[in-house]
């Protein structure tokens, strides 16, 4: 148990008022997990999390069930959050099949998943990064014509396990293409975990460079280097107020065996409540959600933040 009062907030000028958290434990949180879960389990999960405070929680993947098994339940799932009328709930869509069956349902928030490197987007999407920019194309333009928010995807953002390092104008130059095709918003992703906080600040500057707004960027850490808290800090410290997490650390990527835990939402929300950061979330509330999460599969929380919250004395 913590004293009550921790973290002391002390606030640094510099760094943003608010920060919202885009929420992916229900999404890319689960989609490794070898066995099946049940799809009452995932609704409850968002329910919780949802009245935890986060107000963007990524629900689910429009994919073909022979790719992610695991949310071969998105038809079944989604009408279940139906009265979670006050949040956001993005789904993943791949191609225009996907955007059919998420607007069917009445899906007003959807992302699409590209990557900087050809070897990723090759395992991944089985295509080369042009090929996926363009397999994209029409799934952006009907969702704008919907009026639909389009947040882009970008994987590999600061290494790749087959290429190595990738150097940050080919970063630049598909980011650019993700944005060009009507994206609202990007989310630069470290899917392995490579990244520190000098190739942080270059990439956003870099961006920046190249006319992307910080307003538009979002950042999404893998923490299997120990990194991501770090890297989340200096991205808020070039103006960055979104930010990807994992209730409880869940998460790993399908296609990079490489890619361990996404950055803990427990982890990163104490880290911005002692910087005197507003969330919306009640960091109570969350951990008692992933110490539940975790229950449900059988193995506990990666999240040194919950592990601490949750010790009974």
């Amino acid at each position: 148990m913590t004293a009550p009062g921790l973290p002391m907030p002390v606030p640094d000028p510099g760094l943003p008022a608010a920060v919202r958290i885009h929420e992916v434990g229900a999404r890319d949180g689960l989609q490794n997990e070898p066995s099946a879960v049940p799809t009452e389990v995932k609704a409850e999960f968002i329910h919780r999390l949802a009245a935890a405070g986060l107000t963007t929680v990524e629900a689910t993947s429009f994919v073909h069930p022979k790719w992610v098994p695991q949310l071969a339940d998105a038809e079944e799932l989604f009408p279940k959050l139906a009265d979670l009328g006050g949040v956001a709930l993005p789904v993943l869509v791949p191609n225009e099949r996907g955007l059919d069956r998420a607007l069917q349902l009445g899906a007003r928030r959807i992302a699409v998943f590209g990557s900087a490197t050809e070897t990723f987007a090759s395992r991944n999407l089985n295509r080369t990064v042009a090929e996926s920019l363009a397999m994209f194309e029409p799934v952006v333009a009907r969702a704008k014509q919907e009026k639909v928010h389009v947040r882009g995807y970008l994987s590999m953002c600061f290494g790749d396990p087959w290429e190595g390092p990738v150097p940050v104008p080919q970063v630049v130059r598909v980011a650019k293409a993700l944005l060009d095709l009507g994206c609202d918003e990007l989310s630069l992703g470290d899917t392995i975990g490579v990244a520190t906080p000098g190739h942080v600040r270059e990439l956003l500057g870099s961006l920046n460079e190249a006319g992307v707004g910080t307003d538009r960027i979002g950042v999404h850490f893998h923490d299997t280097y120990g990194q991501a808290l770090s890297n989340t800090l200096a991205a808020l410290q070039h103006g960055v107020t979104t930010v990807d997490a994992s209730a409880g650390g869940l998460g790993g990527c399908p296609y990079a065996k490489s890619a361990t835990g996404n950055l803990a939402t427990e982890d990163l929300v104490w880290m911005l409540h002692g910087l005197g950061i507003e969330t919306g979330v009640d960091l109570a509330a969350l951990t008692a959600t992933s110490v539940w999460m975790a229950e449900q599969l059988g193995r506990p929380s990666p999240s040194r933040t919950v592990r601490a919250l949750s010790h009974k004395e």
